[in-house]
């Protein structure tokens, strides 16, 4: 974990002030059988911070997706400059990974690309502060409040339960506004349930372990299904005679469709992609005023949206890992 070295300013008083938040503690240690002292000292120092808070509420209704500016943020020449330097100074554990794991180089180097550029922006706030916050200040405004809030409530208790069984003092490490960590920017139930000791130093560090880290995406992707050597995507084009598109596009990111089914609502698939042996997906992507891009999802695409539930993310995952591929079998 990340250890605290500058985090946002605490201007809010302490959650120890608030008689709710006390009792939420003393609840945590009873069902976690964690020292109710300790519990109400680490949530009792948390401050609420309002930009977190801020971060939390959706964009504005009608602000229009566009996959090419999303794109643009991710792939672009530093990131795959920084992801190069990454793949060559870890190729060994990144083919260990694959072995182990069989999820191939290119999609780790993604991930950890987009998420924290290889470690160098893991987030500057304190994770106690942020997931307090957001567990009993979640944003009212935001349509499914509650139960976000009832989601970053758990993901407090996992990080009291790993700070706990690590030693770590929970008011030092950092990370997102969403409270994630380290370079692959676990949330800390991703981190107690799938982060491994890859090095074989004795502990888990994602934040000062690329090795650690990189074994730990590979371990994530493997429980959640990914299937070695399936491509995450395919080409598709449109047969208009035939077409069902809103048939297609109902099932949203879940693979649903065989490969006969997908076709008969329209879609056209070319060579490999006639073979996938499981369900298919339609993937769309707008482009702002411009028409939307489309691609055909396997259940490797879908993989990869259970870190991020988003097609934009899993998309921008799988283009900076080609980039960075492409770059390094260019000599770049």
């Amino acid at each position: 974990m990340q250890a605290a070295s500058a985090p946002d300013a605490l201007p809010s008083p302490a959650y120890a002030t608030r008689d709710d938040v006390m009792r939420a503690a003393d609840d945590i240690a009873r069902r976690c059988n964690l020292d109710d002292q300790w519990v109400r000292e680490a949530i009792g120092q948390a401050h609420y911070l309002p930009r977190v808070a801020r971060l939390m509420l959706p964009a504005p209704t009608g602000t229009a997706k566009n996959w090419q500016v999303y794109r643009s943020r991710f792939v672009e020449p530093i990131r795959i400059r920084a992801g190069v330097r990454f793949w060559q100074a870890n190729r060994d554990a990144l083919a260990r990974a694959e072995q182990d794991y069989g999820v191939p180089p290119e999609i780790i180097v993604g991930i950890i690309g987009v998420e924290t550029i290889y470690g160098q922006q893991m987030g500057n706030f304190r994770v106690i502060d942020a997931l307090a916050t957001l567990a009993f200040d979640f944003p009212a405004a935001h349509p499914r409040a509650p139960a976000r809030s009832a989601f970053f409530k758990r993901e407090l208790e996992q990080f009291l339960l790993l700070t706990s069984r690590t030693g770590v003092d929970p008011l030092t490490p950092l990370g997102s506004y969403a409270g994630a960590m380290g370079m692959p920017q676990f949330m800390p139930s991703s981190w107690r349930r799938f982060a491994v000791d890859f090095d074989g130093d004795g502990k888990i560090d994602l934040s000062g372990s690329a090795v650690d880290a990189i074994g730990s995406v590979a371990n994530y992707f493997h429980a959640f299904g990914w299937h070695p050597g399936m491509p995450a995507t395919y080409p598709v084009s449109f047969d208009p005679a035939t077409l069902n598109l809103a048939a297609l596009l109902a099932p949203d990111i879940l693979p649903t469709f065989n490969v006969a089914g997908f076709m008969a609502n329209g879609a056209i698939l070319q060579g490999a992609a006639r073979d996938n042996p499981g369900p298919l997906a339609l993937i769309e992507l707008e482009n702002g005023a411009d028409g939307p891009s489309y691609v055909a999802g396997t259940e490797n695409f879908y993989v990869i949206t259970r870190y991020n539930q988003s097609s934009y993310y899993a998309m921008a995952v799988l283009d900076l890992g080609r980039a960075v591929a492409a770059a390094m079998a260019a000599g770049n």
